[in-house]
């Protein structure tokens, strides 16, 4: 295992992870954004298997946060308010008068520091930034950080840990955009996914949720048996509708041990399987991507890639029965989440 480092304009720096199986990452400082995620194929051919920009000066606004790291609070705010212990806090509004993804100083547009990982389990980048008391609305003082690490299993772990000396909530996230037939040549149409979730949260059309959560039985939105994803885009019922026409919507985790989420592309053969301890994900369907230049040709449109948001739900802050977001002074803020690569031949 190896990893370079690679010195960009507007001081940014990139890294390159590599595993002794041929397995590349590579991922920004800035915004903590990942790149490329080349895995092999069933024939061995590596490619590609997230979706991104051709030009770097791009990442500097990421409309659509390709790779990003996502917080303070990944998702939307309703109101762009939320209260705590009585008092009301304002953030920016920047979607439809409603708080998304942090805001225009959220993390995916911070200049992280970094220190390069060497360990016998994997090589990494463990990015570092202070939050301060009242950005962008949000209360107390925040360390955070955030750990990539590739290893020889072809597991790509992200760890986030975080402090806070006030009562604020914290809900992070990579919103990397997976697409498994390599360098985006085909939509996720007919990738399968197997999710382990009965229970999604209903949206209005601001794609806010209601507070309601529904079944996942007899609808689209049941993976808990392997299926492809084509009814819910093609089809779909008035909830894909108010998607526009597939997934952003947060689903619940059943609490068991197995893997939460299996993605395969049988063309290729391969498989993305995620593992974390967070309570649920945000499964979203790049519905509304529009047409522009990528690392890969064709540029990519509606349906290039499929997000798995792991993270709590910030639906929390006006709504019981979703999973917490609120950190505490004396508590540590714990996200693992781990991308494991493999081949079905």
């Amino acid at each position: 295992m190896k990893l370079e480092t690679l010195e960009l304009e507007n001081n940014w720096k990139q890294f390159n992870l590599y595993n002794d199986n041929g397995m590349v990452v590579s991922l920004l400082d800035y915004g903590g954004i990942l790149l490329k995620i080349e895995t092999p194929d069933k024939e061995g051919n590596y490619e590609n298997v997230i979706v991104g920009y051709k030009n770097y000066s791009t990442y500097e606004k990421n409309p659509h946060f390709f790779g990003a790291l996502i917080g303070r609070v990944a998702g939307r705010i309703q109101g762009a308010t939320f209260e705590i212990n009585g008092e009301v806090y304002k953030l920016e509004t920047n979607d439809h008068g409603n708080h998304l993804h942090g805001g225009s100083l959220g993390f995916h547009q911070v200049l992280w520091k970094s220190e390069i990982i060497n360990r016998e389990d994997g090589v990494g980048v463990k990015l570092s930034h202070f939050s301060k008391d009242g950005e962008s609305g949000y209360p107390g003082n925040i360390d955070v950080s955030v750990l990539y690490l590739l290893n020889n299993e072809n597991e790509l772990i992200l760890e986030y840990t975080a402090s806070t000396d006030k009562l604020t909530p914290l809900a992070m996230t990579n919103h990397s955009y997976f697409n498994l037939s390599g360098n985006a040549k085909d939509s996720i149409h007919h990738h399968s996914l197997k999710l382990e979730s009965d229970r999604f949260a209903e949206l209005d059309t601001d794609l806010i949720p209601t507070g309601n959560i529904s079944a996942v039985t007899n609808t689209p939105f049941d993976f808990r048996t392997e299926k492809a994803f084509t009814s819910g885009l093609n089809e779909g019922n008035e909830q894909n509708q108010v998607a526009g026409y597939g997934f952003d919507h947060y689903f619940l985790f059943q609490q068991t041990e197995k893997e939460k989420v299996v993605l395969k592309d049988g063309k290729s053969g391969r498989v993305l399987s995620i593992q974390t301890n967070q309570p649920g994900l945000v499964l979203y369907t790049a519905n509304n991507l529009d047409s522009e230049p990528t690392f890969n040709e064709p540029a990519f449109s509606q349906y290039s890639g499929v997000c798995f948001e792991t993270q709590g739900s910030p639906a929390s802050l006006h709504h019981n029965g979703f999973p917490e977001i609120l950190l505490h002074p004396d508590e540590t803020y714990s996200h693992r989440t781990v991308y494991r690569f493999s081949v079905d031949k």
